[in-house]
């Protein structure tokens, strides 16, 4: 994306919501949101690191991980990497805990991640999909002004 959108999704009407920027999180808290967004997608890159490897990656001031809370309950949360500003961030996670998927906060929570990364002025923000994502990840991403770029194959170790 190389243009911020012109208009931010408007938060849905119904249950409280929140959307709470998370100075220092526990490595325990962030494993829970990483394990419930991540597992049902095989998400792989933070599962072997070890309690200070996992902070030093997330307690650098150029990571910015935000929560969703919905009626109280941790439901969602994305992470922005902001080490290549002011070219690039990228929005590095995604994600909403199945139990809060379905009821259209999606689409609400991804505007909330794209504006919060243009907010650091950059020359374009970027995500990766793959095909273990949600069938309807790119999708999304294309609605919102992702445009692909580029593709490529990788192995993935199951998380079971």
């Amino acid at each position: 994306m190389t243009a911020p959108p012109v208009i931010r999704v408007p938060m849905p009407v119904g249950p409280k919501l929140a959307i709470m920027q998370v100075g220092s999180i526990p490595p325990h808290f962030y494993r829970y949101l990483y394990e419930q967004v991540g597992k049902p997608h095989h998400w792989m890159m933070r599962r072997s690191l070890n309690d200070e490897q996992l902070a030093g990656a997330l307690h650098r001031p150029e990571t910015q991980i935000e929560v969703l809370y919905v009626d109280g309950a941790p439901a969602g949360f994305f992470e922005l990497d902001l080490f290549a500003v002011p070219e690039s961030v990228e929005i590095v996670y995604f994600g909403l805990i199945p139990d809060f998927q379905g009821r259209g906060l999606a689409r609400f929570f991804l505007s909330a991640a794209i504006f919060a990364a243009w907010s650091h002025d950059p020359g374009k923000v970027t995500i990766h999909t793959n095909t273990l994502d949600s069938p309807r990840a790119l999708q999304i991403y294309q609605k919102m002004g992702f445009v692909p770029v580029a593709w490529s194959e990788e192995d993935v170790v199951p998380w079971i």
